[in-house]
């Protein structure tokens, strides 16, 4: 089980639950769309981001990115990592079918893809070394150099480039500049670079 420093906010019990026997750390619920209504709970979101660091942590579809901007926009980016999980089709055991977009969300993830998960938005380990060092400082301009942003094939390249990486096909650009600039090393970036191109 991984001990973190950041407390994790989700949008669920359910997602509260399954992520709870994978890390030992403060886990909150904005209860979906409850985040919207209830003051009180942003300000205590606002707080943990403050003392101790958060990381935003919400399904891969539609509402979980809603949820995910709520945050964003309320809460100073120095104080945030995102953690995103990939889209993989499917439904959760629980549900007699599958959610709007059809993807399983957080809840639905093995053990494994939310470690890996967490260990790229930057979690903080307690116990283990500083995590792989991140040497990139990209901007929009990069983007578009690598013909990511502002070209008639963006759209695509991105699409290929965020699957590569396992993370959700309705990423921002900038939202993927910043997992860009926080969790790859330039190395990596080449190889997933190259691979899209192949």
């Amino acid at each position: 089980m991984l001990r973190i420093r950041e407390a994790i906010v989700v949008e669920g019990r359910y997602d509260k639950n399954t992520l709870s026997q994978v890390v030992d750390t403060l886990i909150v619920e904005t209860a979906g769309f409850g985040i919207f209504r209830d003051g009180e709970q942003m300000e205590l979101l606002r707080q943990l981001a403050q003392k101790r660091g958060l990381i935003v942590f919400t399904d891969p579809d539609g509402a979980g990115f809603v949820i995910r901007n709520r945050i964003k926009s309320a809460i100073g980016s120095q104080y945030l990592k995102h953690a995103y999980v990939p889209d993989i089709m499917g439904k959760e055991r629980r549900k007699a079918r599958p959610g709007k977009e059809g993807k399983l969300g957080v809840e639905g993830m093995t053990p494994s893809v939310l470690e890996q998960a967490l260990r790229n938005a930057g979690a903080t380990v307690l116990g283990e070394e500083d995590g792989p060092a991140c040497d990139l400082a990209l901007t929009k301009a990069d983007l578009m150099a690598m013909g990511l942003a502002g070209t008639p094939d963006s759209g695509a390249r991105r699409a290929a480039l965020l699957k590569e990486f396992g993370l959700p096909r309705q990423m921002s650009v900038n939202a993927l500049l910043q997992y860009m600039n926080t969790c790859c090393t330039e190395k990596e970036l080449e190889a997933v670079l190259a691979a899209i191109k192949a």
